[in-house]
C-alpha cells in the first residue's frame, strides 16, 4: 500500500484568505505564513550557505522582503515556488555579496578548492560532503538535486549558461562520488560484492 503524504516545505498550500490579509497588512496573516514557509526558507539557505546565522538573514531578508512585494504576487505559480525563488536568489546574492562567486570558469572554481582529508565518518555524512564543495558549486548541487531547478532557471539565477551550471553540476557530483568512494564502507562494500 503506497503512503500518501503531506506536501512540506515550498509544497505547502497558502489558502486565498491568508494570502488577501497579508496583502492587505495584517501581521497575522504574515505570521501565518512565515510559520507556513519560514522552515524551508532556512533549510534551502542552510544548504546552500552553509552557515546558520546566515540562514537566518536570508530567512529575514526575505520575508521583510515578501512584506514589501506580495502585492506584486500575481499568482501565475503556487506561492511556494514564488518564495521558493526569491530565497533561492537571496542566498545567491548574499554568496555575490561576499565575493564566493569569483570564479566564473569552471576550471579554476575547483582548483582553487584546496583537498580536504577527513575521517570516514565525515566522509560519509551528506551534509559534511556538501560543505566540502566551493560555494557555488554547492548552490548548483543543491538548487539542482535537491530544488529541482532546471539548468535554464539556474541560468537566470547565475547569470551564467545552461552550460555552466551543467558543468559545475558534473564537477560537483564527480567530487563526491569520489569522496564516497574513498571511505572504508564503500571499499568494504566493493570487496563483498
Amino acid at each position: 500500500m503506497t503512503e500518501i503524504r503531506a506536501p512540506s516545505g515550498f509544497g505547502l498550500e497558502l489558502d486565498r484568505v491568508t494570502l488577501e490579509r497579508a496583502r492587505r497588512g495584517d501581521m497575522g496573516a504574515f505570521g501565518a505564513i512565515y510559520e507556513r514557509f519560514g522552515g524551508a526558507c532556512y533549510n534551502l539557505a542552510l544548504r546552500v550557505l552553509g552557515e546558520p546565522a546566515a540562514a537566518e538573514d536570508i530567512v529575514q531578508e526575505v520575508f521583510l522582503k515578501l512584506m514589501a512585494s506580495l502585492r506584486g504576487f500575481r499568482g501565475d505559480a503556487p506561492f511556494g515556488a514564488w518564495l521558493k525563488r526569491m530565497t533561492a536568489n537571496a542566498t545567491i546574492d548574499t554568496l555575490r555579496a561576499h565575493q564566493r562567486f569569483r570564479e566564473d570558469d569552471p576550471e579554476t572554481l575547483f582548483e582553487s578548492m584546496p583537498s580536504q582529508a577527513a575521517d570516514a565518518e565525515d566522509r560519509a555524512d551528506a551534509w559534511s560532503l556538501l560543505m566540502r564543495l566551493p560555494p557555488r558549486a554547492r548552490a548548483v548541487v543543491v538548487l539542482h538535486q535537491v530544488e529541482g531547478y532546471t539548468h535554464k532557471e539556474m541560468a537566470e539565477l547565475f547569470g551564467q549558461s545552461e552550460s555552466y551550471s551543467k558543468s559545475i553540476l558534473a564537477r560537483a557530483l564527480k567530487r563526491l562520488n569520489d569522496a564516497v568512494a574513498t571511505t572504508p564502507e564503500s571499499k568494504e562494500a566493493v570487496g563483498d560484492a
